[in-house]
């Protein structure tokens, strides 16, 4: 043993024991770990700094981008949509569909590039059905890098291994070969997080958890937020009725948020719109007023929301808080006066005028200074209310500016540059190549791709590579190889494929995928034929098992995922440990009873 192996093993510990204790930011363990290489002369200052050039920090670059892009279309808040049809209010559901889905597409793009793809869609599942991020997108994660092992050109090490095979005079895999493999492990991974979700993925911490501005007013102000959707049969009483008439105001205490017929949808129903047979009813309002109301008209109850899907969808409505300014010309006015619902489309909730509060129909009542009116409708709607001297909207909010009109063309971009880096082509060009092609079609403006890179990221991935490249350099990566060697001799293949397994999961955690496979693989058929045993499945595994990357968040998938998800180290100790067990007691099984 040297001392630049002894130099490279110790500052190998000390950076798992940081990243394990979580003694500094996880960024900053890396470059503290890249900074040790360069002045313990390790590595050249241009080696130590080679990461801000690697293709795996150009190409999380260029997805963090196109994955931007493709989310302001609004293309994966449809798809966020159809899975909530499908999979209703089971969390578990949307987890075997999300995670099934995204495993899928992995195995014919880059694992990165699916998990940028589908990110905004599980957001947006997040906050629609009130389930907290963390315990969404873990699995999204794992499911994109089980499913880079579904066909041999889902990942770089599985591409690169039959070059590996042809170099030692080794017959090379079909392309789905190695798919029975990958069909169980995704399976495995699924299944994993849909039994033992509950006990392994980050909860979310009440006291850390910071409580959404919609939250606030309906706990300040005791607002209903129970939408409901009901059918107006061909013999309702309503038929005919107008919301005023109906008593829905002051005798139900309800609010009709929505009328659809069709495809059509009026927000917030004026006071004399005419019911109609047919039509489709978005109500708001304690749900024993809601049955009493239906029960009355004979209303039919609709179980899913397909024409109100936005109303429920808090990233396109809400409630806000608005106030009457001490000039506005409204003061002295009613709101039957100014026809509020028809003008604006959205439905007041409530009225305080500092001393009394009041709900139903307040219509008649004379605004002045300082009144507070509490309204739910669209984002865009309200928009319109925030643009009008005549109020003051105070309670925060956002919309989100989708152009659907680009969705092809980021879609486009997104599958142009996946197939060049398919087709061969350097996958960091591809992929930048991809996220400039978004820019100058103005699907995403440049100034808004510098927000779209999460740094931490970035200088998490960039400040860990050098530790690969001394490893290779330095000859520790082989000196370990070698010394698990001798633990082959004279063993069962079990332990063989033990050993294997144990190698590339521990070689891939701080080496990229593709380093480790190109280390391991001559040692791994020297250890084949010390074992008597075929060195090509020995070779498969290798690659295989590149992906057993979950017990640290230092997998690029598991890098980009670590803010929005709002994990820590020791959240990914905790769920990868389970599922990086399973994985080699999977691989292990399969490889020892169909491969040797």
């Amino acid at each position: 043993m040297t001392v630049e192996i002894i130099i490279v093993l110790s500052i190998l510990a000390l950076t798992i024991l940081l990243l394990i204790f979580e003694v500094f930011r996880i960024d900053l363990i890396a470059i503290l770990c890249m900074l040790a290489l360069g002045w313990s002369g390790i590595l050249s200052p241009a080696e130590a700094l080679t990461g801000f050039s690697s293709n795996a920090v150009i190409s999380m670059i260029a997805v963090m981008i196109m994955g931007n892009g493709i989310a302001k279309t609004g293309v994966m808040n449809s798809f966020a949509g159809f899975i909530i049809r499908i999979s209703g209010n089971s969390k578990r559901k949307i987890l075997g569909l999300v995670s099934t889905s995204v495993g899928l597409l992995s195995a014919f793009m880059q694992n990165v590039g699916a998990t940028a793809l589908f990110l905004p869609a599980v957001l947006n599942i997040s906050k629609r059905k009130k389930i907290p991020a963390s315990e969404l997108i873990m699995p999204l994660g794992f499911a994109a890098i089980l499913g880079g092992t579904l066909t041999m050109v889902a990942s770089g090490p599985l591409i690169l291994l039959n070059d590996l095979l042809r170099s030692a005079n080794l017959k090379p895999y079909g392309l789905f070969d190695v798919s029975p493999i990958g069909l169980i492990l995704l399976a495995t991974g699924v299944l994993y997080f849909f039994i033992f979700g509950k006990w392994v993925l980050p909860k979310s911490k009440s006291g850390n958890e910071k409580v959404s501005e919609q939250k606030k007013l309906i706990d300040t102000w005791h607002l209903p937020f129970k939408i409901c959707q009901y059918k107006i049969p061909d013999k309702s009483r309503l038929i005919g009725e107008t919301p005023e008439n109906s008593g829905i105001w002051d005798k139900y205490s309800l609010h009709i948020l929505a009328v659809s017929k069709t495809k059509n949808v009026e927000y917030a129903p004026w006071r004399n719109t005419l019911f109609k047979a047919s039509q489709e009813l978005a109500l708001l309002g304690d749900e024993n007023n809601i049955q009493r109301f239906a029960l009355d008209f004979d209303l039919k109850l609709q179980e899913k929301l397909d024409s109100f899907q936005n109303l429920k969808n808090p990233s396109s409505a809400g409630f806000v808080e608005i106030l009457i300014p001490p000039r506005s010309s409204l003061i002295g006015r009613t709101m039957r006066e100014l026809s509020f619902r028809k003008n604006y489309a959205v439905e007041p909730v409530l009225f305080f005028n500092g001393e009394e509060q009041s709900t139903g129909d307040f219509s008649d009542r004379k605004f002045k200074s300082g009144d507070t009116l509490v309204v739910h409708g669209l984002w865009e709607n309200i928009l319109r209310i925030k643009k009008d001297s005549d109020f003051v909207v105070i309670t925060p909010f956002e919309v989100e500016k989708r152009n659907m009109k680009k969705a092809w063309i980021a879609i486009l971009c997104f599958i142009a540059a996946i197939g060049l880096s398919i087709a061969g082509f350097p996958i960091s060009m591809s992929l930048f190549s991809g996220a400039i092609a978004m820019i100058l079609t103005r699907v995403i403006r440049i100034e808004e791709i510098y927000q779209s890179i999460e740094w931490k990221v970035v200088f998490l991935i960039a400040g860990l590579i050098p530790l690969g490249i001394a490893m290779q350099k330095t000859g520790t990566a082989a000196f370990l190889a070698e010394k698990m060697m001798g633990i082959v001799q004279g063993g069962s293949p079990i332990i063989l494929l033990l050993i294997v397994a144990m190698m590339s999961t521990l070689f891939s955690l701080f080496m990229s995928n593709v380093a480790s496979t190109v280390v391991l693989a001559p040692l791994v058929i020297n250890m084949a034929q010390i074992g008597g045993v075929d060195p090509r499945p020995l070779v498969l595994m290798v690659a295989v098992c590149s992906a057993n990357s979950f017990i640290l968040p230092t997998h690029q998938v598991n890098a980009m995922l670590m803010t929005p998800g709002g994990y820590r180290n020791v959240d990914y100790i905790k769920a990868g440990g389970g599922m990086t067990l399973l994985f080699m007691i999977v691989v292990i099984s399969i490889f020892y009873l169909f491969y040797l």
